[in-house]
């Protein structure tokens, strides 16, 4: 009996989810400048790439010459101590690799009207008729989950308090500070609960990684970094702001979010540091903002994305590219090397893959990486559940609202889990 490609799409999913190695990239179809994620799944039941994690930049760019049909993974935000004098020791219950890189024995694209399968001729007929026969998913999530603050309200305002004073000191004019929800032996499904998420926060750079028995489960709406041929795109979001109730007050937030002061300069300093981070690896005068301060909607929230643009030097690659610019500024602030030396010394959870760029590579070395925010990450070995939100903190910030922003970008989250929060 014929079933519908969206169908198709959910039972190739759950197929792909019986695999150790899986990637999942969703556009959901939002328009978005220079578009979302290509519609993508990818699966392998062998190993991940063998990338020296002393060296890890160097070895992916002999992987990226030795040319693959696809490359899946993602880049974990604490890569940032291999091109400088910075460390990670905070604490980490997810427990991600640093790095991890795959390539597909199959992958396939979808789009409206048409799906298209990449594996070799003898395995096709197989993969097709293991999908078919796969029963098809739905979303769900647990319920009962009881989950914690790394950081308590009166910890996070005093913590805002000392960014601010280091801001008043001249270490640093702009700060993302982050702080964890965690929840602690809990068992649950995470394609479901990827597929409740996805449904509750459906955003242009979605997608959902099984590492194992590690997952990625993302509603990330900001673009890291995405290359053609050789162009680069970075599009960093700085300005965040509920949803109305009715068309009125959501135009009435919109119009506010767009000018509002201080995240007009917030989006502007975030811009400035990407505009340098390009210029690391791009063409002279070829660095150029192409929209400043456009204004996003979102199922949960309004946002405030700038795009700024670059062309790759001729002697330059990709990876060149990403050792100019991540970690992103938008997740660390600026200057970034002082920012992040500062968020090592006053966070409480090690980053890992938050922060970090989830993504792929493609033959011809272009690429689609996003940042790894409004996602949960789960270990089902030591059944460890944990999401990270953060706001960037100027000396203009109100600790109280940064904290409610904290709360609005954790709120698709918590309401998926329905979840209780006990303030530690």
């Amino acid at each position: 009996m014929p079933i519908s490609i969206e169908e198709f799409r959910l039972k190739a999913l759950a197929w792909a989810d019986t695999h150790p190695l899986a990637a999942y990239y969703n556009p959901n179809y939002i328009p978005y400048p220079h578009d979302g994620f290509d519609h993508l799944l990818a699966v392998s039941s062998g190993k991940p790439l063998r990338l020296n994690l002393e060296d890890a930049y160097d070895r992916l760019r002999q992987q990226l010459v030795a040319q693959h049909p696809l490359l899946c993974g993602y880049l974990g935000y604490d890569l940032k101590n291999q091109t400088e004098d910075l460390i990670s020791k905070n604490h980490d219950g997810i427990d991600f690799p640093l790095l991890t890189f795959f390539v597909p024995e199959a992958f396939i694209y979808f789009n409206t009207s048409s799906i298209t399968i990449y594996s070799s001729e003898k395995k096709n007929s197989l993969f097709l008729s293991s999908i078919f026969e796969t029963p098809t998913p739905a979303a769900h999530a647990p319920t009962g989950i009881k989950l914690q603050q790394r950081v308590s309200k009166d910890r996070y305002i005093e913590q805002v308090e000392r960014v601010r004073q280091r801001i008043l000191e001249g270490d640093v004019y702009e700060l993302n500070f982050c702080m964890e929800f965690y929840a602690e032996q809990v068992q649950l499904q995470p394609l479901p609960l990827y597929l409740s998420l996805n449904q509750t926060s459906p955003t242009p750079f979605s997608g959902y990684l099984k590492l194992y028995d590690r997952y990625l489960m993302c509603a990330s709406p900001e673009r890291f970094l995405k290359k053609e041929g050789p162009k680069l795109i970075s599009q960093p979001i700085k300005g965040t702001i509920r949803r109305g109730s009715t068309p009125e007050e959501d135009h009435m937030l919109q119009h506010q979010l767009r000018h509002d002061e201080k995240e007009l300069a917030e989006n502007m300093m975030i811009v400035d540091l990407v505009r340098n981070d390009l210029s690391r690896s791009c063409e002279t005068g070829t660095v150029q903002v192409e929209e400043m301060f456009g204004i996003y909607g979102f199922k949960q929230v309004w946002q405030m994305i700038s795009t700024v643009v670059g062309e790759l030097k001729p002697e330059h690659d990709l990876v060149d590219a990403l050792v100019g610019a991540f970690p992103m500024g938008s997740m660390t602030g600026a200057p970034k090397i002082s920012a992040m030396h500062i968020i090592e010394e006053l966070e409480d959870t090690k980053r890992g893959l938050y922060s970090g760029a989830f993504g792929y590579i493609k033959a011809s070395g272009d690429c689609d990486f996003n940042v790894v925010i409004r996602s949960m990450q789960y270990n089902a070995s030591n059944e460890y559940l944990s999401f990270m939100v953060g706001s960037a903190i100027t000396y203009d910030s109100n600790p109280e609202l940064e904290y409610e922003e904290c709360l609005l970008k954790a709120k698709a989250m918590l309401d998926v889990l329905g979840a209780r929060v006990g303030d530690k």
